[in-house]
């Protein structure tokens, strides 16, 4: 690798590889840590991306690319928001300017980028259960491979995570959990005391007197059994680590993970050790740059900035976002009826919440990160009478389709989904495009799924949900919307489409915010226009005049092809036995990548430009 000299970074740009890391001397660590949080916060506020997260995690990656062999020894990240000096220290370094750029690094950890990514990632909790697999794997290899996942203490409250500690526990596969927790509230515990305590319930002594004292009791069960649960009392004492002992880990911490020295000896001594091993690791998110320890959520995804500066740039003027225009609306149906429940797997601020949950406390549930709980809990207040309005992104309800499914839909319970990021997100990449919902959930018997095309259709496409008895999903997209007025709220008459304009051999059917494109291609074409607006139940009649006054009927949509809303139509042609053909434009069979929603729209041809060529091509087949 080239590059050019910096003499801000002395240590950092020597290093291209963790086993340039691990050449230098343990003394260098301190100034190699500060070093690449400089270059963090340089490069990202150049370039934007996330940024608070990744400072909070630096003494702990420079500490285990220390002490692990990676690429061989196998570190998951979970989720990877934090693991941006990971792809500094692991040859990424002079690339970092172009993460979450089209063509450019990706957001997170990526397998087809990197030896040392094991596990691509972007949702959150799937790190121990991968690297349980792993640990499982590397025993049956019998070459002494390590196996880490580092989780954050947020991602630590899903479901999946206790289900691989519970199992990983049971089988106890020889694997290192590193609990990542930049929740302040424990700071008190972090301290002189705390980091003595974990170097020495991972040091040699205590650990050779602990399991020779399991071997000489093994026969004496009861005794065993009185040993051990003096040992939990006394760590019980001074850590907070029962929980994961009772699972089968054992516990080792609260210790500061801003002390990198601290951390390579404790990393050391938990190498060696078998069974599995919990790390509890104490960190500050935004650690290093004062205005981002202030504001850890306003500085965990950042656009360009002057890092001189205690503020990020205000954003101009515009006209609202659709998470806003849900909020808005969501704090209007509260404010007039006590019964609405708004619930959030730990998204209050990107569905558009905070005011929410400011103005209707008593209204407002986070359940942390548990999608499968939040579409459950939404199910019980809705037998009890309560409007739950689950406020959810488009790829995270996939995680909660069982539950979508077996205990809203079955019981045909009222429901309403808001699902926001639906369709391209763009920098997030494929683990966050949402290109599956109309997919998935119009193949659902009893729900409802509205694709409004701007921001006025958006708000009464949540009230008629509000409204309607029964499972509703409105589905919308990240960004903003187009500056149309509001009208006032009403309940649209389910499954009915509106005419946007008459035109000749070609009827374009609509579903969601492409509108604008769809309407210019269908001037240049002087094709007809039916903004669809529910994808379930269709508007059978209007499909079906169509098909009889046009050569080709057209459907675009920003889902995948396979399964969306162009196929119901298609499938509503083939019942009726109407051969009037059919192109669907959307998004292809193929994981869309990142880069701008301009650009990928662009690029798949979702543009005016693109869908008027689509059509041209398929009506020289006619």
């Amino acid at each position: 690798m080239t590059h050019a000299t910096n003499p801000a970074f002395p240590l950092l740009e020597k290093i291209d590889s963790p086993a340039d890391l691990r050449g230098l001397p343990k003394q260098t660590l301190k100034q190699v840590s500060d070093e690449l949080r400089h270059y963090l916060l340089t490069s990202v506020s150049k370039s934007s991306g996330h940024l608070a997260s990744g400072l909070g995690t630096v003494e702990l990656t420079v500490a285990l690319h220390y002490v692990y062999k990676t690429p061989f020894d196998h570190l998951v990240w979970d989720v990877g928001h934090q693991a941006y000096p990971h792809k500094i220290l692991t040859g990424r370094r002079d690339e970092l300017h172009t993460i979450r750029q089209k063509d450019g690094l990706h957001p997170f950890p990526w397998r087809d980028e990197s030896e040392y990514d094991v596990l691509s990632v972007g949702h959150s909790s799937t790190s121990i259960s991968a690297a349980l697999g792993l640990a499982i794997a590397a025993e049956k290899e019998a070459a002494n491979r390590k196996v880490v996942a580092v989780i954050g203490d947020g991602a630590m409250t899903a479901g999946m995570a206790f289900e691989a500690l519970n199992h990983a526990g049971d089988i106890s596969p020889d694997m290192l959990v590193i609990l990542n927790d930049n929740d302040m509230s424990i700071s008190e515990n972090v301290g002189a005391l705390n980091s003595h305590f974990a170097r020495l319930l991972s040091g040699k002594f205590y650990t050779t007197l602990r399991e020779g004292g399991k071997q000489l009791l093994s026969g004496m069960p009861g005794m065993r059994e009185l040993v051990s649960k003096a040992e939990e009392h006394v760590k019980g004492m001074v850590t907070p680590g029962t929980i994961f002992e009772e699972l089968g880990f054992n516990y080792i911490g609260p210790i500061d993970g801003h002390d990198v020295d601290s951390l390579v000896e404790t990393l050391q001594n938990m190498r060696s050790m078998k069974g599995p091993q919990l790390l509890h690791v104490v960190t500050r998110k935004g650690k290093g740059y004062a205005p981002a320890e202030k504001d850890p959520i306003g500085y965990h995804g950042v656009p360009k900035f002057d890092p001189s500066t205690d503020s990020l740039p205000s954003k101009p003027a515009s006209v609202p976002s659709y998470s806003a225009v849900f909020g808005e609306w969501l704090c209007e149906m509260a404010a007039a009826d006590p019964n609405v429940v708004g619930i959030t797997p730990a998204m209050r601020e990107g569905s558009g919440m905070v005011e929410f949950a400011r103005r209707f406390p008593k209204q407002y549930y986070d359940v942390a990160i548990a999608e499968q709980h939040a579409v459950t809990f939404g199910a019980g207040l809705a037998i009890a009478g309560m409007k739950p309005v689950v406020a959810i992104y488009s790829t995270f309800l996939q995680r909660a389709y069982d539950q979508v499914i077996h205990d809203v839909a079955l019981q045909n319970l009222p429901v309403l989904f808001a699902i926001d990021r639906a369709g391209i997100v763009g920098a997030d990449g494929p683990t966050h495009q949402g290109a599956y919902d109309l997919s998935y959930l119009r193949c659902v018997p009893n729900m409802v799924v509205m694709t409004p095309s701007d921001e006025n259709e958006c708000r009464l496409m949540l009230y008629t949900g509000y409204q309607h008895n029964g499972p509703t999903a409105v589905r919308y997209p990240r960004g903003n919307g187009i500056g149309v007025d509001y009208t006032p709220l009403e309940t649209l008459p389910i499954g009915k489409s509106v005419a946007k304009r008459d035109g000749k051999r070609v009827a374009i059917l609509n579903f969601g915010i492409l509108l604008p494109e769809v309407l210019s291609a269908a001037e240049t074409l002087d094709a007809s226009v039916i903004d669809m607006r529910f994808v379930k139940p269709l508007d059978h009649e209007a499909i079906l005049a169509a098909a009889e006054d046009h050569e080709l009927i057209v459907t675009v949509e920003e889902n995948a092809i396979a399964g969306g809303a162009g196929s119901a139509v298609c499938e509503l042609l083939n019942v009726h036995n109407v051969a009037t053909p059919v192109l669907m434009i959307g998004l292809p069979d193929e994981f869309i990548k990142h880069g701008s929603q301009d650009e990928i729209r662009a690029e798949l041809g979702l543009d005016a430009a693109g869908i008027t060529s689509k059509i041209k091509a398929r009506l020289s087949l006619l």
